[in-house]
């Protein structure tokens, strides 16, 4: 090949010999959460749930945000499960106690163990012990993932008993993103649970009985209260 040619085949464009480049979307300047603030950096919405809201700046860098992402997935699944466990026992606890003969761990005014509440000197040692036990080896499970599976992403476990994980990467997506908000929905609940009957005093389930007993015992418990005259 004489060097002319190779001088002009050096300057034909990509669009000349019939190839595409990958288009780059643009990212906006602009916090999508928080559009009166620039988009942080290291939020470029590549991950589920990520609308550009880090007003404090936590996030620096990439690894950074992916750390945090770890954090707020194992938070939002834990409170997922508080947010229906919490109500759950303060209904069937006492039932459940009765039953089996043991003292209920709700007190008097059916509120759930917590540290506003008190209570949690009621619950056995054994089941704390196994709560760390869990607890470290799902801990154990993450790290070794992150480690060696080189499509690792946060909250990747694989535990998927059901196979409701979908195969396609939109679907995939899709239920990422439902993860994470009913995660962060839950986060809020759980902290007004804990807030609303510290000072309330009441129960959750005794302060909307209609969400969690049959309507007939729900005007009848408003009736006796009060309520219903």
């Amino acid at each position: 090949m004489s060097r002319t040619s190779a001088v002009r085949m050096s300057e034909v464009t990509p669009e000349e010999v019939g190839i595409e480049e990958p288009v780059v979307p643009e990212l906006p300047a602009m916090s999508a959460a928080m559009p009166f603030m620039s988009r942080p950096a290291a939020l470029t919405g590549a991950i589920a749930g990520d609308v550009g809201f880090d007003p404090l700046g936590f996030a620096k860098s990439e690894d950074d945000l992916m750390n945090y992402r770890e954090a707020e997935v194992k938070h939002a699944r834990l409170a997922m499960l508080a947010a229906a466990g919490w109500p759950l026992s303060e209904v069937f606890d006492k039932k459940i106690a009765a039953a089996m003969n043991m003292p209920a761990l709700v007190d008097s005014s059916d509120r759930a163990p917590s540290i506003l509440n008190g209570g949690l000197g009621k619950v056995s040692p054994v089941y704390w012990v196994g709560v760390l036990a869990v607890a470290g080896a799902v801990e154990f499970v993450g790290m070794n993932k992150a480690k060696n599976d080189p499509n690792y992403f946060p909250g990747s476990l694989g535990f998927d008993p059901l196979g409701a994980y979908p195969k396609n990467e939109a679907d995939q997506k899709n239920m990422q993103l439902a993860e994470i908000k009913n995660g962060r929905l839950a986060m809020i609940a759980i902290l007004a649970f804990a807030i609303q009957e510290f000072v309330s005093k009441t129960g959750v389930v005794d302060e909307t009985p209609f969400f969690f007993y049959p309507l007939v015992q729900t005007l009848k418990m408003y009736t006796n209260s009060g309520y219903i005259q």
